[in-house]
């Protein structure tokens, strides 16, 4: 099992910059592949995923060049720096842990790879 909790969610006015922590426990958090959703009236959406050892990274393209991905595996943590923030991007945002198996390279975007899942954080975005 591995736990996921994310922080860092709240209240941002256009422009602005949120950044988003997801603290694992449990197994080794070195073995998996991290994600970042969101969802919005019940549809979720991939935003940005990392591989193990960060060599990999991908995004959403409404969200490319503005939020960065990254991890700090000695910490446990994977984050979600967002800048430039939209109105749009209001949403409950989670991160989700998943096998870096072959498959993972053509699926990351997808949930089906991610076997744990946090709690989610709120991201709200006003102008």
């Amino acid at each position: 099992q591995v736990q996921l909790v994310e922080s860092g969610g709240g209240l941002a006015q256009t422009g602005g910059s949120l950044n988003l922590s997801c603290a694992a426990s449990g197994r080794t958090f070195s073995n998996y592949a991290m994600g970042w959703f969101r969802q919005v009236l019940g549809k979720r959406e991939f935003v940005a995923a990392i591989t193990r050892n960060s060599n990999r990274k991908w995004y959403s393209g409404s969200v490319k060049d503005r939020f960065t991905i990254s991890r700090d595996n000695a910490k446990n943590t994977v984050y979600l720096q967002m800048n430039s923030l939209k109105l749009e991007d209001t949403a409950v945002y989670y991160c989700a842990a998943g096998r870096q198996t072959s498959d993972y390279y053509s699926y990351y975007h997808q949930g089906d790879p991610y076997e744990y899942w946090g709690q989610g954080t709120q991201v709200t975005v006003s102008s």
